[in-house]
């Protein structure tokens, strides 16, 4: 846990050591560009539930989503520019990165992991929610580990921080298993639902939302405890210091205002509480002026 720790305070504390770059040109690279245009590209997952998703009237909506919407209102101070227009930008889990790389989006608000190779086409926020690797099961699957999944079949979309979690835990534990790539979690839970798979490997709390979309949700249950940490976080151009600093700072007012337990409330009420390690990064995240 004291690793765990570590890391997560290293990637929560990071972005200070950028803030001192930003005091003289407060409105270089994407920054500058929405000052100028009045306007802020946003790319959002329609499929991310409860992240970012689209509601019934196709608008983007979810946890992260809000927290952007929040992010928007302080840039637009930032900025100087009241009201900002907001372009959304549906993307998918093959084209969220690239999307901000190419500069189609200014930011992603979904549900992705920040990882080292991934730091290689984008940047990173502050950290938004802390989640882990998870299996969903027929509740008919007898057991509650990993141990219990012995030659059987594990879906998982292909490419995924997820996988690599799976692969690394079946090598740990000594299981042997098939992994059998999914195109979609809505593809892995009609495989599930079919048979053709024994289990489905996604983030905890996405397989929580994707329940909610199975024919009999008591059909089906959580694998005992998490295989994997997965941080949060907004996606935002790679080496674009102004951009990162604006949303750090916003995400740093919002972390110590009434919203954040406005907005975590409203999509993880159910769960209760924040758990220990997502409190630490809140208040990680509450960088000061």
């Amino acid at each position: 846990m004291s690793r765990l720790l570590a890391l997560l305070a290293a990637l929560c504390l990071a972005p200070t050591l950028a803030l001192a770059q930003m005091a003289s040109a407060p409105f270089d690279g994407r920054l500058k560009k929405i000052h100028e245009t009045k306007t802020i590209h946003v790319a959002y997952r329609t499929d991310a539930v409860p992240f970012s998703f689209e509601d019934k009237d196709k608008k983007p909506t979810g946890y992260t989503v809000d927290l952007c919407r929040s992010i928007i209102g302080v840039i637009e101070k930032q900025v100087g520019v009241v009201p900002l227009q907001v372009k959304w930008v549906p993307v998918t889990l093959a084209n969220r990165f690239s999307a901000i790389a190419s500069g189609q989006a200014d930011m992603e608000c979904g549900a992705s992991t920040v990882t080292l190779g991934r730091m290689k086409e984008v940047g990173f926020s502050t950290l938004t929610f802390i989640d882990g690797t998870g299996l969903l099961i027929r509740a008919s699957t007898p057991g509650n580990s990993l141990m219990d999944l012995a030659n059987k079949k594990i879906g998982v979309i292909a490419g995924t921080s997820n996988e690599r979690a799976v692969n690394d835990a079946l090598r740990v534990k000594v299981v042997t298993a098939t992994v059998v790539p999914v195109t979609s979690r809505e593809d892995g839970l009609a495989q599930l639902e079919a048979g053709s798979i024994d289990a489905l490997a996604s983030d905890r709390v996405l397989l929580v939302g994707l329940v909610a979309k199975a024919k009999d949700p008591k059909a089906l249950a959580l694998l005992g405890d998490p295989l994997s940490y997965e941080p949060y976080a907004i996606g935002l151009p790679r080496g674009d210091w102004a951009m990162r600093q604006a949303v750090d700072a916003a995400l740093a007012q919002i972390y110590k205002s009434p919203a954040l337990p406005e907005i975590y409330n409203r999509w993880f009420a159910a769960l209760g509480r924040p758990a220990p390690l997502l409190e630490i990064m809140y208040a990680l995240g509450r960088l000061p002026e």
